[in-house]
């Protein structure tokens, strides 16, 4: 009786969003709003794209994201330093009322996604509000940590997906309205996707927005290691803090699905000689004489029938699939959905690098996970590594994983457009 009546509360409480006073660029103060902006930190391939996004514009996102220096330590202090510096010089300034921010971002090929950016609470995974479907890594976890401790700031948004129904039609409608109106700022990216954001600050439009998502949950489409953080930092501060919420992007996939890619992986130490070596008798290994878009459709080719990989970094492509099913079964796990036992991340984690290649997953001085296929071959060639290509997962099995309660192999999959950093962030001591 008593669980059901848990469950029933838990149930209730829903997606909780807040306004929030947003923190944003003086389009006066800098060259352009375009050149300040930054794709998420962990899609910015180091340390070419920190170089030229710090390069861009002199109060690019990035040094505040990704400051580089010598130490963590230092590193963080460094941003912390220069978000004070922006602040005090007027180069970012806070908007006047809370609000939440309507989001737009479009592309020349006819995609076009809006959602609503706002401080959600952070919810223990028991209440299956906010489902992730990936490991994360400590590491990555402890570095955000610091970063956002140093800034005391939630520097860019996470993404975050739900399904509309009736209930939301009416927060739907809102949004599209919304987006009729002049924007608050417009610009487009380099990347070629123009971005737009109003902010939403009338209480009976407010209410709208809250109770429309007050019974749905949301999906981490991408931000898994942010959560974790988010998570991380609410309980070292006593409730009610600030911390309590986290910066979000929700979107609503019913209306505007998401794209799902994958990430790809360079393995720094393992020439493509040696782990194409490495797969005799174990995967069928054919050697491709192809432009990387047909290698990339050949994988997918391959991926229909089983799980497949391409591999790069001498020059060519090697499609590799056709796993030994005997391999399979000694060495992934079974105590999981065959929808996880099945999947090429799982495959490559669990068979690939632990038993075939003997590469640990989580430390960077052995493998960099990359969002983008053409640089990530780039820098195995240039390195002398292999670079590890993957087909995507479908959006579907990835969102009933996550209802199960089953995470994915870290880094399995990218969903975007995701949105721009360096358009509103939020500071939580203003």
């Amino acid at each position: 009786m008593n669980t059901a009546g848990h469950s029933e509360a838990t149930e209730r409480r829903g997606l909780e969003l807040t306004p929030f006073r947003g923190l944003r660029y003086d389009p006066d103060r800098v060259g352009s709003l375009a050149a300040v902006t930054s794709p998420p930190y962990d899609v910015v391939v180091r340390p070419d794209g920190v170089h030229h996004l710090e390069s861009a514009d002199p109060h690019n996102i990035v040094r505040l994201i990704l400051p580089q220096a010598a130490t963590p330590g230092a590193r963080n202090d460094q941003a912390a330093k220069t978000l004070r510096r922006w602040l005090s010089e007027g180069v970012l300034t806070t908007d006047p009322d809370p609000g939440l921010y309507v989001y737009e971002q479009r592309d020349g090929n006819g995609m076009l996604q809006r959602g609503v950016i706002g401080a959600l609470r952070v919810s223990d995974p028991a209440e299956q509000v906010v489902l992730p479907h990936e490991d994360v890594m400590p590491h990555i976890v402890a570095d955000r940590a610091a970063l956002m401790r140093a800034t005391s700031a939630n520097l860019e948004p996470l993404l975050l997906s739900y399904r509309g129904d009736d209930s939301t039609t009416a927060t739907a409608d809102l949004i599209e309205r919304t987006a009729e109106q002049p924007p608050l700022l417009a610009t487009t990216t380099e990347d070629g996707f123009s971005h737009r954001l109003w902010s939403v600050t009338a209480p009976a439009d407010l209410a709208t927005i809250q109770v429309g998502l007050a019974r749905h949950q949301a999906l981490i489409a991408d931000g898994h290691h942010r959560w974790a953080t988010y998570r991380r930092l609410r309980a070292e501060h006593p409730s009610p803090s600030p911390w309590d919420h986290g910066l979000v992007l929700l979107v609503d996939t019913a209306r505007y699905p998401l794209r799902v890619r994958a990430i790809h992986r360079l393995l720094h130490d393992l020439p493509v000689g040696d782990a194409v070596a490495a797969l005799d008798g174990r995967f069928r290994v054919r050697r491709l004489e192809l432009p990387l878009s047909e290698a990339l459709e050949a994988l997918a080719d391959a991926a229909c029938a089983g799980n497949a990989f391409l591999l790069a970094g001498d020059g060519a492509f090697h499609l590799v699939d056709h796993p030994d099913q005997d391999l399979l079964a000694r060495t992934v796990p079974a105590d999981r959905p065959t929808a996880w036992r099945t999947l090429d991340a799982t495959v490559l984690h669990a068979t690939l690098l632990d038993h075939v290649w003997h590469i640990p997953e989580d430390s960077p001085a052995h493998i960099t996970y990359i969002h983008d296929a053409a640089a990530t071959v780039a820098k195995a060639e240039r390195d002398g590594g292999t670079a590890v290509l993957m087909h995507a997962v479908r959006e579907e099995v990835v969102r009933d994983l996550a209802r199960q309660g089953v995470t994915m192999p870290r880094k399995s999959t990218s969903f975007g457009p995701k949105p721009a950093s360096g358009l509103v962030l939020r500071a939580l001591d203003l």
